[in-house]
């Protein structure tokens, strides 16, 4: 469905996770990215990452605000799901089925703890290896080629990345055709939260669409302006496309 331009996938979480393991076992190349409001809005402000969402992804809601836009809109989204819900499941998984992962992002230390502590959990999983996020992402720079070689001589089956949005989506989209894997997985904070280093809202929260305002407690400096100021944009913004008055291209 379209929602002020970006196609929004309505898979549910059952659906997204037998996609990622048949396009790991047929061998297609495929990115699934989440969608929320941040998402939404960014795409607003920068044409290449609203492409980029509409042409090289499947994309599934990882908001409530995406499911409130929808119903505004008279569209129904079945359900929302963020990483820490179900990548636990994927991991489970991939440690059946043998499925091989990379994890790349995040400050230094927060992958290895991540994959340490799936591994834990999931015995069987192979998580091939792990690399910060704080390189030179520049195209073509040494250690951007030096971290490209790296994940390609390893072959992953499912890269995941977490170098945060935009700039994990910007990565992908200029180093796609050099890359090797089957499945690349955008998670943003995802890693951090794997790892235990960063909260999560409380069940109550989480399950009544204020995660966001969970978010904002533990990060009020950083995150004040993406909530405060573009859940009103976005919500406005829906209002317009209602009465038509939105461009959707």
């Amino acid at each position: 469905m379209n929602i002020l331009g970006v196609h929004v996938g309505t898979m549910t979480a059952d659906e997204l996770l037998l996609f990622i393991i048949q396009s790991v076992e047929s061998g297609n190349k495929n990115i699934v990215a989440y969608l929320n409001i941040h998402a939404i809005n960014l795409a607003q402000k920068h044409r290449w990452f609203k492409q980029f969402l509409n042409s090289d992804c499947i994309t599934y809601c990882d908001g409530f605000g995406i499911m409130l836009g929808a119903s505004i809109l008279g569209l129904d989204i079945p359900e929302r799901y963020s990483i820490p819900d179900w990548f636990p499941r994927l991991a489970s998984d991939c440690s059946q089925k043998k499925i091989s992962m990379y994890f790349l992002g995040a400050r230094p230390g927060v992958a290895d703890k991540a994959a340490q502590r799936l591994c834990l959990e999931y015995p069987g999983l192979r998580i091939l290896g792990t690399h910060h996020g704080y390189f030179d992402t520049t195209e073509r720079s040494e250690e951007n080629d030096r971290i490209i070689q790296l994940i390609n001589r390893l072959t992953p089956d499912i890269l995941v990345i977490g170098l945060g949005m935009p700039a994990q989506e910007r990565w992908l989209m200029k180093n796609w055709s050099a890359l090797e894997y089957h499945v690349a997985l955008p998670v943003g904070a995802g890693l951090d939260y794997l790892a235990g280093d960063t909260p999560r809202a409380p069940h109550w929260m989480t399950d009544h669409g204020l995660e966001w305002l969970g978010r904002l407690l533990v990060e009020p400096r950083r995150l004040w302006r993406r909530y405060l100021v573009g859940i009103p944009t976005f919500l406005l913004n829906i209002f317009k496309q209602r009465l038509g008055l939105f461009p959707l291209d």
